[in-house]
C-alpha cells in the first residue's frame, strides 16, 4: 500500500521535520557558556544564517545583545565549518582548524564536513556575546527607584509624625 505524502499530511500522520537547535551562548568577558534550547517558531530565524554573523539577542530573548555564531554541528556529529559554502556536507582536504586536529607538521586529510549555513539538520549552534546592554541605562532606572522609595518613606514619617502630635498643635 502506498502513500503520497498529500495524503499522509490530510490524514494527519505526516510529521514535517521541524528545527530544533541547542544553542550553546558564551560569554568571552566571563568565560562562562550557557545552553538555551530553540523549537519550531523560534529556531525558524536562524535557518539560512552563516558562521560570522551578528544577530540580534531578541531571537534567544535576550533584548539588547548582540550575538555572532561561530559554528555548530549537524545531527551525526561533523562540525561546521566557515570555509565551506552553503548548507552541505562534503568531504575535504584540510590541513587545520575546525574538524581537523593534524598530528605531524604539514599533514592534512579527507574531512567530512558541514557548510558554513544553518540548516534544519544543524543541532548544535556555538554563539558568542559580542556586546551587551547598555548598563547605564539599568543603573539610572534603579537610582531612580530607590529615590522614589525614599521620597515615600519621607512622606509616610512626615503624616506619622502628625497623628502623633497633641490636637492642639494640628490646628497651627
Amino acid at each position: 500500500m502506498s502513500f503520497h505524502i498529500s495524503q499522509l499530511k490530510a490524514e494527519g500522520e505526516f510529521k514535517a521535520n521541524m528545527a530544533k537547535f541547542k544553542i550553546v551562548l558564551s560569554d568571552p568577558e566571563t568565560g562562562k557558556a550557557q545552553k538555551i534550547e530553540l523549537e519550531e517558531a523560534r529556531a525558524v530565524p536562524l535557518i539560512g544564517r552563516k558562521i560570522g554573523e551578528i544577530i540580534d539577542g531578541t531571537i534567544l530573548g535576550l533584548s539588547g545583545y548582540k550575538i555572532q555564531i561561530t559554528g555548530g554541528t549537524d545531527k551525526d556529529g561533523f562540525p561546521m565549518r566557515p570555509d565551506i559554502h552553503g548548507g552541505v556536507r562534503r568531504r575535504v582536504i584540510v590541513g587545520s582548524g575546525p574538524g581537523f586536529k593534524p598530528k605531524r607538521k604539514g599533514e592534512r586529510r579527507r574531512k567530512m564536513l558541514r557548510g558554513n549555513v544553518i540548516t534544519e539538520e544543524i543541532v548544535q549552534i556555538n554563539m558568542k556575546i559580542v556586546e551587551k546592554p547598555k548598563v547605564k541605562a539599568k543603573k539610572e532606572k534603579a537610582e531612580e527607584k530607590k529615590e522614589e522609595k525614599e521620597e515615600k518613606k519621607e512622606e509616610k514619617e512626615e503624616a506619622a509624625a502628625e497623628e502623633k502630635k497633641p490636637e492642639g498643635e494640628k490646628a497651627e
